[in-house]
């Protein structure tokens, strides 16, 4: 049960204090009252209010240097003011200062109620989302990027001292190393991340759609602008943008950007006027932008703008002791939503995990463990499990072409066997384990019938007890 909102009244006048506690409390809330400024902001030091109705006119402080000190030093405390003179510009300023709404005296019992309902239930959805987006960046920590190599943790320590700043930092790496894990780590350890974190690929978007896509357009701004759109620096404002393989930005786009991070303002696309914009800028790629720039493709100035902090994430074979942690990582992760019952890499699979070369990085890391999980029976993962599933499926029988339709129609067969069957394996050991052993309910999860689900579990020697394997058929393992 949620518990009643806690109120400080803060008014020199007994008999509104007394009329606001007396309507407040029959509706439920926990009701405080004093009668100068002082005792106000000592009451709230002690006190966890969630509202504060703060009379302008106070005895001793006026009330708009209370109502800054309140939004000073208790922010998440919402305050509506009162006013006895109907002032306007007092409940404007009242307002640029922080404050939830006004009450002009003499207010009804009924205005009172809906006001405070309003301000109460906006601040706790305020602190609803706060703490959603601390449980969501809270999987951005840095516990869960895994990796003890030495320059790993320089890594971790350069974004702890950065993050809490506002400076550009530019993530440099070969693709697949992680720079968008460590992006959002440092917006997770930011004073921004209560808001959004937004995610810009300079590599997917046409150059002729970029600088729209980007900041936005008007409409009649250009054949088939129908309407006003907002760009990412629209969406992004408040909070944190990324934008990933920033090398594919065209140099004009290039220099708009640029005046954005100088003077925080942009121009949409056929706009006469420019617009602010308050972000925090990470940038990444996985080319040199210094031989760019020194070849032309790539500005000077921008790249001198974007360095002020370049942070290097080595590839995956420049810390090759991080790979087992990894490994077993996407191992816990995979058989967790599959269902399966996996303990692990046998000493020659994990020794060749080691010593491959990981052009895809952790990504293509990541890739194999998932297949491994999907494809493997037995509870330790050998080599030959590991090789058979490196590079994807390249076995003996699909790099020999056929040379007559037998031949053909058996080398389908033999794939369909063997590897579909176990997708379908798979598949079904991951529809109970989401469902909790529950046939009818895993059935109906994916779209199937309850009959046509039961015959594929026998077939396999599924039992409903996730996905436990009893298996004594004969379906190829």
């Amino acid at each position: 049960m949620t518990p009643p909102a806690s109120i400080l009244i803060i008014d020199d006048e007994p008999a509104v204090c007394a009329g606001c506690r007396l309507v407040l409390s029959d509706q439920g809330y926990a009701v405080d009252a004093v009668h100068d400024g002082r005792s106000g902001l000592e009451s709230l030091g002690k006190n966890p209010y969630e509202l504060v109705l703060l009379d302008m006119k106070l005895p001793d402080i006026d009330g708009l240097q209370v109502l800054e000190v309140i939004h000073r030093e208790r922010p998440r405390v919402s305050v509506v003011v009162m006013t006895g003179y109907s002032s306007v510009p007092d409940a404007v300023k009242a307002m640029k200062l922080g404050a939830f709404d006004y009450l002009s005296k003499p207010f009804s019992d009924e205005e009172l109620v809906l006001t405070v309902e309003k301000a109460v239930k906006t601040r706790r959805l305020t602190e609803e989302n706060l703490a959603l987006r601390r449980q969501l960046y809270a999987k951005f920590d840095f516990s869960n990027i895994v990796g003890e190599n030495p320059k790993m943790l320089r890594i971790f320590e350069e974004i702890r001292r950065a993050a809490p700043t506002e400076t550009i930092i530019l993530l440099e790496g070969e693709s697949g190393t992680g720079k968008e894990l460590f992006a959002k780590a440092i917006h997770a350890h930011s004073h921004r991340a209560d808001r959004q974190f937004v995610v810009a690929d300079c590599s997917t978007f046409a150059p002729s759609l970029l600088e729209s896509e980007l900041f936005g357009h008007v409409k009649g701004a250009f054949t088939g602008a129908t309407h006003d759109k907002p760009g990412i620096f629209d969406v992004a404002n408040g909070g944190t943008l990324f934008l990933d393989e920033v090398a594919n930005l065209t140099l004009d786009v290039q220099g708009k950007l640029l005046r954005v991070m100088e003077t925080r303002e942009y121009r949409p696309v056929g706009a006469s006027l420019p617009r602010r914009t308050d972000i925090r800028i990470i940038a990444a790629t996985n080319q040199d932008l210094k031989s760019l720039a020194e070849a032309g493709r790539f500005r000077d100035d921008l790249f001198y703008r974007l360095s002020v902090l370049p942070i290097y994430i080595p590839p995956l074979r420049e810390r090759r002791e991080d790979i087992p942690k990894l490994a077993y990582h996407f191992l816990r992760i995979y058989c967790r939503e599959m269902g399966r019952r996996i303990q692990g890499f046998s000493d020659e699979a994990l020794e060749a995990l080691i010593n491959n070369d990981w052009p895809g990085n952790v990504r293509q890391l990541k890739n194999v463990v998932e297949r491994l999980v999907i494809m493997a029976d037995e509870s330790i993962l050998d080599y030959h499990h590991l090789m058979d599933n490196l590079h994807g499926s390249r076995g003996a029988a699909a790099s020999r072409v056929p040379g007559t339709l037998g031949e053909l129609r058996a080398l389908k067969k033999r794939i369909i066997e063997e590897h579909y069957g176990r997708m379908e394996k798979a598949f079904l050991l991951k529809a109970l384990s989401t469902a909790g052993g529950n046939i009818s309910a895993a059935a109906k999860a994916v779209g199937m019938q309850r009959p046509n689900f039961s015959i594929l579990l026998k077939r396999h020697g599924i039992t409903p007890d996730r996905g436990a394997d009893t298996s004594t058929s004969n379906e190829p393992r």
